[in-house]
């Protein structure tokens, strides 16, 4: 509180409140004045102090405002409007923190600012957050978050793989032959594993450097040249460390979520992580189809066995995804990208 008002000026008229010592629970009624910069109260307590030691509460819509002074002692004001009158005679002015909390062009223009501040975090600090945590993580951190994950899917979605061993070591030889693109450095260690699927052709790069996948997926493609495309492109995941980056950004989306909503089922919690989750598969896809197109073209392998690829999955899926919705960008989309290469 300020003393503002002029000699001229008339005084406010005495507050009704009641005052609280901060000791004991015992209320008192007394009056409010203000004059020559202090604060007096009279009535069933006398005291006063200098305005500039006593603490205004925020102005709000249902509590009661409140004058602290340096003691904890307070006052719990009854009558507002007076209290409003002497506050402006002593010149005390709101915060602009409460001026935009009653102000509906205040709110909104918060809220708004909120609305583009998290969409901002969303689109570049947490890819770049995920991909600085990513590249910090100790390569024993990512194995055993591969090797978990591969257990899960063992227990819930994948049987032991009946492809005969001796043509999963030639599928592991072959792979083995090929060079990485010279542009992107070594290649990451990598092992082929294989698997039955319950949910049809797929393949796949986990953390801990495992390539899986299913003996669907070679009885899909018929075609070796075909399979080292799905390999590169898989090791090109494994590269750029997609993966890694996929699980911190999906954690990260779904506790903010749980923050926000509180009390809601992990089900529905989940649903956002997922469907912002998809914008970085797309384009990690895309990332990992370049990496498997300039591994191929670098091994002399024909970029028509990639395209195939995405030809074959196009009719397998029968286009019933929408393309936004798709972990995988539409497989035209793709094989137009590969066109595209010099």
């Amino acid at each position: 509180m300020s003393d503002a008002h002029s000699p001229a000026q008339q005084p406010a008229p005495p507050v009704a409140a009641r005052y609280f010592d901060g000791q004991t629970s015992r209320l008192h009624r007394v009056t409010l004045t203000v004059a020559g910069g202090l604060a007096r109260l009279a009535g069933e307590a006398e005291r006063e102090a200098p305005l500039a030691e006593l603490r205004v509460s925020e102005r709000s819509r249902h509590a009661a405002r409140k004058v602290t002074f340096a003691d904890g002692a307070f006052l719990e004001i009854d009558d507002l409007a007076g209290f409003e009158q002497l506050l402006r005679q002593t010149g005390h002015r709101d915060s602009p923190v409460v001026l935009l909390q009653h102000s509906w062009r205040g709110v909104l223009a918060a809220a708004l600012a909120t609305v583009a501040l998290l969409a901002l975090g969303y689109l570049y600090f947490l890819p770049a957050a995920a991909g600085w945590i990513a590249d910090a993580l100790p390569l024993s951190a990512e194995r055993q978050l591969g090797q978990g994950v591969l257990a899960a899917l063992d227990h819930q979605m994948f049987a032991p793989s009946t492809l005969a061993p001796a043509r999963q070591e030639q599928l592991r030889r072959r792979f083995a032959t090929l060079a990485p693109p010279p542009s992107d450095g070594p290649a990451p260690a990598w092992q082929l594993v294989f698997r039955s699927s319950r949910v049809g052709p797929n393949a796949f790069a986990l953390p801990s450097g495992d390539i899986v996948m299913t003996d669907q997926m070679v009885a899909l493609l018929q075609d070796d040249e075909a399979v080292m495309g799905v390999l590169a492109h898989e090791l090109g995941h494994l590269q750029r460390r997609h993966m890694t980056r996929r699980i911190i950004q999906s954690s990260a989306v779904t506790a903010t979520t749980s923050l926000v909503f509180g009390d809601i089922s992990a089900v529905l919690s989940t649903l956002p992580a997922l469907a912002l989750d998809m914008k970085y598969s797309r384009d990690a896809e895309q990332e990992a189809d370049d990496y498997a197109a300039a591994m191929l073209r670098h091994n002399g392998i024909a970029l028509d066995h990639l395209a195939a690829v995405f030809a074959k999955l196009d009719k397998l899926d029968g286009g019933k995804l929408p393309p936004y919705f798709s972990s995988h960008p539409p497989s035209v989309e793709r094989q137009a990208r590969l066109r595209a290469r010099p």
